[in-house]
């Protein structure tokens, strides 16, 4: 029998694209394509080759990253399921179907975000598969298995489910051992605008990142980057919209009593106070959103209205001008809510 020979009702000369080059041991039986002549194309010199168990690539040569990354995917898909394949409009926002619940996370999806603090797609030896924690798998030749007990909405990239870019810097950080290459990672989530600080530091605290010490150092450093240009975006909003200008980073005090805590503008005659705020989850995972509420609603008693401003609040022209016209209003309704009490003011 010629190997070559197509014995399909569906001929496989017709599938061209990735997704169509790279298949499973069930599509091919959907094929007409048996085990055994499937076993005999991939014999050295035949015209295929497998990949993964169970997933084979209908060429010679080398796999291309493209390839490989649907091959990945493919060896995930419990082995009673065919993928679909999605369509050519499929919403980039849309969560794929084809693989169920599996997206390639780590630095395969960083180098789909466009990350350039990772390497090449063609470069990568591994392609992390985020699975459920529930998948009975293996990691197997180029796949390496990262399980979750929940897996996050992924992202559809080139065709492909993706998981989103904070979740995948959390998952590459946890195999690095390089704090400059922590460092610099973080900062291209950041500063590239992939996601905002306090996601990156909540899939860091989920992935129980925050007790190695060079996260930590990294993760500092980092929102300390993102509170000093906020700050410095905060100062913009007051000049370029003309609000009256503020006592700039001072503590508030009781007379002779407790420090009602810290902000970044307040306007003494009206009573209003702007705090930038950037939190950190704490290592358990928890945010303690008690304390800066208690502090808000102390604020409020004493008749000082409290503006909390985070770093996306401040980025763009347009969110700016936004809290622009929400401490404008707040200035002059200062007026109609009677007056402060009296509080101390010092340098912070």
């Amino acid at each position: 029998m010629n190997p070559n020979t197509p014995l399909s009702p569906r001929p496989l000369h017709h599938l061209s694209d990735v997704r169509h080059r790279v298949l499973s041991t069930r599509q091919l039986r959907e094929h007409g394509v048996t085990g055994s002549v499937t076993a005999e194309r991939c014999r050295p010199g035949g015209p295929w080759q497998q990949l993964l168990p169970g997933v084979f690539l209908l060429r010679t040569g080398p796999a291309t990253s493209e390839e490989r990354l649907h091959a990945a995917l493919m060896y995930t898909v419990p082995r009673d399921r065919v993928p679909r394949q999605p369509g050519p409009a499929a919403d980039r926002d849309t969560p794929p179907a084809p693989y169920g619940q599996a997206m390639i996370t780590g630095p395969a999806a960083l180098a789909l975000h466009r990350f350039t603090s990772v390497p090449s797609l063609l470069s990568l030896e591994h392609i992390d598969v985020l699975v459920p924690r529930t998948r009975r798998l293996r990691a197997t030749g180029f796949v390496r298995l990262v399980r979750a007990h929940t897996v996050p909405r992924p992202k559809l990239v080139t065709g492909l489910p993706v998981a989103p870019a904070a979740r995948a810097v959390a998952d590459t950080v946890a195999r690095l051992t390089d704090p400059q290459a922590v460092r610099r990672l973080l900062a291209e989530a950041v500063r590239g605008g992939h996601c905002e600080p306090s996601a990156l530091v909540r899939e860091l605290s989920r992935a129980r990142l925050l007790s190695r010490p060079h996260v930590v150092d990294a993760v500092d450093a980092l929102l300390a980057e993102g509170r000093s240009f906020a700050e410095g975006r905060l100062y913009d909003m007051v000049r370029e919209h003309a609000l009256p200008a503020p006592l700039w980073n001072v503590d508030l005090r009781l007379p002779g009593g407790p420090c009602l805590g810290s902000v970044d503008a307040y306007w003494p005659d009206h009573g209003v106070a702007v705090e930038i705020d950037v939190r950190a989850p704490r290592q358990d995972g928890e945010v303690p959103w008690s304390e800066p509420s208690r502090k808000r609603e102390y604020l409020d008693r004493l008749g000082i209205v409290l503006i909390r401003l985070t770093p996306r609040k401040l980025r763009d022209d347009a969110a700016l001008e936004q809290q622009a016209a929400v401490v404008r209003t707040a200035l002059v309704a200062s007026a109609d809510h009677g007056p402060t009490s009296y509080v101390v003011v010092l340098p912070r």
